[in-house]
């Protein structure tokens, strides 16, 4: 008898500003639903493996989606996009996950994602808090300048060197062949993406001024970070969580920048406390 993951892949058609974006997502469980957000460059396929665990699926509906310009949710047709360059912008993202959740029919989901999705959820916490049950930002900062730069889109660089380079953020103690998943995922982005994504993720999201203004009583607040991440740090996660009054930091140790994708059992025993106390909530 042939054997089957029990996610289940379909596309959704969303409108963000006059342009429609032909959207895939794969999603398994029943019950809360909850958005998950891939790091820059990469896909939904980081979240494969959360999305077959059991235990969180008898509550959590999970929806493990691609940007548009990733992986299976290709660049829109009614758009000339080849004329202009790729640059991922924090209003896009909070129109575009707040406007799946809507197409999708959620109902106050819980929010997660890593990395740009981990500076996302900090973003949504600022200006769409009310929309989401929860919210949950993995390898998070206040801001992290620097990383937009020509390195990452060059003829002359393949997407191997950006492969080796993700493969360098996770943790050594993390599984040989989940970290080798984890780059092998990274070699095959279009080109333009992962620097375009950086452009939110360095220039775009920044909360040096405005941090305290994040109001943890209208959706709880949850941090957490890799202990071998060296783009957002566990100091640099920390510092933000105290200057948002009531938000919850973590760091996890042996893991580093993809913890989901990485090492999913480790990440497991952070992530499940995290999730059981928002189902309690």
């Amino acid at each position: 008898m042939p054997r089957f993951d029990t996610a289940i892949g379909r596309y959704i058609y969303i409108g963000v500003d006059g342009v429609e974006y032909r959207v895939y997502f794969e999603e398994a469980g029943r019950g809360i639903p909850m958005l998950l957000q891939h790091t820059a460059g990469a896909d939904g396929r980081q979240w494969r493996h959360l999305l077959e665990d059991s235990e969180l699926q008898r509550d959590f509906r999970m929806i493990a989606y691609d940007l548009p310009y990733h992986a299976k949710s290709v660049p829109p047709l009614g758009v000339e996009w080849w004329r202009s360059e790729y640059k991922l912008t924090k209003d896009f993202l909070l129109k575009f996950v707040t406007t799946l959740s809507h197409e999708l029919g959620l109902e106050r989901p819980v929010y997660m994602g890593s990395s740009i999705g981990g500076h996302l959820a900090t973003d949504l916490a600022m200006h769409h808090a009310e929309k989401f049950r929860a919210i949950i930002g993995l390898e998070a900062a206040i801001s992290t300048p620097g990383g937009f730069d020509d390195q990452w889109n060059h003829p002359r660089i393949s997407n191997e060197y950006k492969a080796s380079a993700m493969y360098g953020l996770m943790s050594p103690t993390s599984p040989e062949k989940y970290r080798r998943e984890t780059a092998w995922c990274y070699s095959q982005g279009a080109p333009p993406t992962f620097k375009g994504d950086l452009y939110y993720y360095s220039i775009d999201h920044d909360l040096t001024h405005t941090a305290e203004k994040i109001d943890t009583t209208r959706t709880p607040l949850y941090l957490l970070t890799g202990e071998y991440d060296w783009a957002s740090t566990p100091e640099m996660s920390e510092e933000l969580a105290k200057r948002i009054k009531g938000a919850k930091y973590t760091t996890m140790k042996g893991l580093g920048h993809f913890p989901m994708s990485e090492d999913p059992s480790h990440f497991r025993e952070y992530i499940l406390p995290v999730l059981r106390e928002i189902k309690s909530s």
